[in-house]
């Protein structure tokens, strides 16, 4: 029993070692925030961007697989590292499998993904993208009874969504902290450690105008 309790004392320094190595990545590396500026809500269309880093060699593709019930448009990245644009297109069903894109899952009639392209991967480096999209979604946002409503599973350890520019928060079912924005949209954000996604439902109200004198 003595030995056995001498090999767990001398592997946990070493285990603890590699879970803070990985629990301290650089800032610049995270990929775990994504932000939804809403448009308004009669358009059910929101505008995105995230930030990812492909340390994989070799790696040449990044791909984002849409919604079910979704569609996008306006698709497009930049290589963070120098500035430059990169080439992006959006491929649906057959076009899929065609070009021989993985999407986790089987193709439907309706599956669309976004590609982006960028230079492949060299050993021992990495590259950092952003990519920007705007979705149409009327099954999960748009209006009911007057109101915005905002029905979404957010899948980041950290996201943000910024409301329309004129409307203030009446409901949220997550916590979330709130701000305003520089131009004075309401914004809520929300931290989620837990690897699982959060099922958020928010409801807005327009602001009052106050009458001109």
């Amino acid at each position: 029993m003595k030995a056995a309790a001498a090999l767990v004392l001398l592997a946990a320094p070493a285990l603890a070692q590699t879970d803070r190595s990985e629990r301290l990545a650089e800032r610049a590396r995270q990929d775990r925030e994504i932000v939804y500026f809403l448009q308004a809500p009669e358009t059910h269309a929101f505008d995105l961007y995230h930030d990812f880093t492909e340390t994989k060699e070799g790696a040449d593709r990044y791909v984002n697989v849409v919604r079910q019930g979704s569609t996008v448009s306006n698709p497009r990245a930049t290589l963070l590292d120098t500035g430059e644009a990169l080439p992006v297109e959006t491929l649906k069903a057959d076009a899929i499998t065609k070009a021989g894109i993985d999407t986790g899952g089987p193709v439907r009639p309706d599956s669309e993904a976004v590609v982006v392209r960028f230079p492949k991967v060299e050993k021992g480096r990495s590259l950092r993208v952003r990519i920007l999209e705007t979705y149409t979604d009327p099954g999960r946002y748009g209006v009911e009874d007057g109101q915005l409503v905002f029905d979404r599973s957010l899948g980041r350890p950290r996201n943000a969504i910024v409301l329309p520019a004129g409307y203030f928060l009446t409901n949220c079912s997550v916590p979330a902290m709130v701000s305003e924005t520089e131009d004075g949209r309401v914004r809520l954000d929300f931290v989620n450690p837990r690897g699982d996604e959060i099922a958020v439902l928010l409801t807005a109200r327009p602001r009052a105008r106050v009458p001109a004198r």
